[in-house]
């Protein structure tokens, strides 16, 4: 951390209109969020698939057995598909007859199948600090932060971590890990957040710096944010919005 700083403090003095006013090392919470979510995988029909649905829309059929023999289509190939479709409510059996479903009727005007997968979860961070989720992982001791203090405007972001997480953020951050993609005619798609589970909470150190423009006389904060590696500048808007007047009053 004190190597850290130090390079920082190089890197800013490169500005020979800048001096810095004040340092200062403190920690912001951030959540490790487990998301659990469904996806479906699209397809585009093939013609026996169709032909079945079709074939299910215009005529009472009672069994495979009966609509292998008025499509000439081997058993096995009719069963296995009318599996898949009984499984993803495409069709019901009503009395004897099958039917197609409106989920059913709907894919087929469309010619796209659709197939929900298994329940998948995916581990993300997420900082109420900045109310967005972030890609990573956290790789810092929690003795390098035991000594440090918690951000002075941690406290005011209870309320955002108190609330339901929008499912669209979360599929938003979801997508950024690639889970949805596009093979040949299949296309995978998050469909649903199931749920949101908060493991446990790190406290990531951030640096601060006060500095002084001599040139534009002006006063602003720099924060270095450890587990991103780069200037946050979210947490220095916050700061020059609330403490920069008092900056000028304490300083110059």
């Amino acid at each position: 951390m004190l190597e850290t700083e130090k390079q920082l403090r190089k890197e800013i003095l490169q500005n020979l209109n800048v001096k810095i006013m004040d340092s200062a090392t403190w920690s912001i919470p951030v959540h490790t969020i487990e998301i659990e979510f469904k996806t479906v995988k699209r397809t585009k029909m093939d013609v026996l698939m169709k032909m079945i649905l079709i074939a299910f829309q215009k005529a009472a059929i009672e069994s495979a057995e009966e609509l292998s023999e008025l499509l000439l289509v081997e058993l096995l190939f009719i069963q296995d598909f009318m599996e898949i479709m009984s499984r993803t409510r495409l069709i019901v059996k009503d009395e004897k007859a099958y039917r197609l479903t409106d989920k059913g009727l709907q894919q087929l005007e469309n010619g796209i199948f659709e197939e929900e997968q298994e329940v998948d979860s995916k581990n993300k961070l997420y900082s109420p600090s900045h109310s967005s989720f972030w890609a990573g992982d956290i790789n810092i001791a929690s003795d390098e932060t035991k000594k440090i203090d918690v951000y002075r405007y941690a406290n005011e972001d209870k309320r955002t971590v108190a609330q339901k997480f929008d499912e669209a953020i979360v599929i938003e951050a979801l997508q950024k890990d690639d889970i949805e993609v596009t093979e040949g005619d299949a296309q995978t798609i998050i469909s649903e957040v199931v749920s949101t589970s908060r493991l446990h909470i790190d406290q990531i150190p951030c640096i601060e710096f006060i500095l002084y423009n001599s040139e534009e006389d002006s006063m602003y904060a720099r924060v270095w944010n450890t587990l991103r590696e780069q200037w946050d500048e979210a947490l220095e808007n916050q700061l020059n919005e609330k403490e920069r007047i008092e900056w000028r009053k304490r300083y110059l």
